[in-house]
């Protein structure tokens, strides 16, 4: 996916390419687990939609819940989706600063000319 150490550094507008690919990808798992919390409270819980969004939304943000929990199913949902919305925020910022750490590696490791042989 990235250029290898011996490859030269990835132009400035294929590396803005890169990073706008690695947002949306950031964004779709944003999206894909903020659709699991609202279906998810919607289903356990019994809460309206607005009322699921506006809770899964506090979940994955580190916010904490905002409806008071009545059913086991539901607070068995609440304990593994917070869970859940931890490993998201640490997937979703290693794929954002995924490319920002290797081209950093990448000119810091670039190769320079060959040295001299010594005599």
């Amino acid at each position: 996916m990235f250029e290898a150490r011996h490859q030269p550094l990835l132009s400035k507008k294929g590396y803005y390419r890169r990073i706008s690919r690695h947002l949306g990808i950031a964004l779709a798992i944003l999206f894909a687990a903020l659709g699991l919390g609202i279906c998810g409270y919607h289903q356990f819980e019994g809460l309206p939609w607005l009322d699921a969004l506006l809770n899964a939304s506090m979940i994955l943000s580190g916010m904490g819940p905002v409806a008071q929990l009545q059913t086991t199913g539901g607070k068995l949902f609440a304990s593994f989706y917070a869970l859940f919305s931890g490993l998201t925020f640490i997937t979703v910022t290693g794929v954002v600063l995924a490319p920002v750490f290797h081209r950093f590696l990448h000119k810091f490791h670039l190769d320079r000319e060959p040295a001299a042989p010594r005599k």
